[in-house]
């Protein structure tokens, strides 16, 4: 009875060391196959060209609504004729002109039940619920105000002309960050922490003692950035490509440059896996399956 016992229990432990070696050979083999897994973009679907500038995508997975910045007008000029779009996930465009009434809308950042649009020199500020303008904040030296992120209780957003990050908390802004050359794209993790794209590459911002940490040298002068997990980010540069960059190393997914194409400042629908590309000077938005 005994002997039976030490065997079954020799089976037991045998088993289960069997088990975590098979689990812990499929983890690797899964991280294998995605690391030599050929990243693609497929196109799903495109707007009609009447995304006049189309500058800048939000997807907001709570409403499925899609913003879009069009800045219709020349990007550095205040001249009023700026319109903020919406759209659903399908591409079908539900307010052409959903917010009128900006110079050059380009970045934006959903808090609060506020989009928050960069514009030239100032953030402005419009009520989802009311679709009305209800502040700008004006900012000091401001050139080209550009990206704007938020980690839910600021708001972030970027200067290229100046290479600065300014905030909006409680109302005030306030200077980050400054000797970012060509800063632009900026996002947050769900841990909180900055990452943005400047003529250096990609970087992680580092609050604590204001310093980044260089995560990517070769997508310089990026636009549009999404972080996708810890260590995979999809960026854009404005003339015409997108890029997966995953644990350091970059991925072209697409080059419009031929056709004349932007892709400016991207977004990511997580649930379809979708890329959404705002052609700029083609006046649509396109939307990618992507497969990573």
């Amino acid at each position: 009875m005994k002997r039976i016992f030490v065997i079954a229990v020799a089976s037991a432990v045998f088993y289960s060391c069997s088990t975590q070696t098979e689990k812990q050979e499929t983890e690797e083999t899964a991280v294998a196959e995605s690391e030599t897994l050929t990243p693609t973009l497929t196109k799903v679907w495109e707007t009609d060209s009447v995304m006049t500038t189309a500058e800048s995508t939000l997807y907001d997975k709570d409403s499925k609504i899609i913003y879009v910045s069009n800045i219709s007008g020349n990007s550095s000029e205040k001249d009023g004729v700026g319109f903020i779009s919406t759209m659903k996930s399908d591409g079908a465009i539900t307010e052409h002109k959903w917010v009128t009434g900006l110079n050059a809308p380009k970045g934006m950042a959903l808090m609060g039940g506020k989009l928050f649009v960069t514009d030239i020199d100032e953030l402005v500020e419009i009520d989802v619920a009311s679709r009305k303008i209800t502040k700008r904040y004006p900012v000091q030296d401001a050139v080209f105000l550009n990206d704007a992120a938020t980690d839910g209780k600021v708001v972030y957003f970027s200067d290229s002309r100046t290479g600065k990050v300014h905030s909006l908390e409680n109302g005030t802004v306030t200077l980050v960050a400054e000797g970012l050359e060509n800063i632009n794209g900026l996002a947050f993790n769900d841990e909180g922490q900055l990452f943005l794209l400047d003529g250096k590459g990609l970087h992680r911002y580092i609050m604590a003692d204001e310093n980044t940490e260089t995560l990517n040298e070769a997508v310089t002068g990026g636009d549009g950035l999404v972080i996708l997990d810890d260590s995979t980010f999809i960026a854009s540069r404005w003339d015409g490509e997108v890029y997966l960059i995953r644990n350091g190393k970059e991925h072209l997914l697409l080059d419009t440059k031929d056709q004349g194409a932007n892709t400016a400042d991207i977004d990511y629908i997580a649930d379809e896996q979708l890329v959404l590309v705002p052609t700029f000077r083609n006046n649509k938005v396109v939307a990618y399956k992507l497969r990573y």
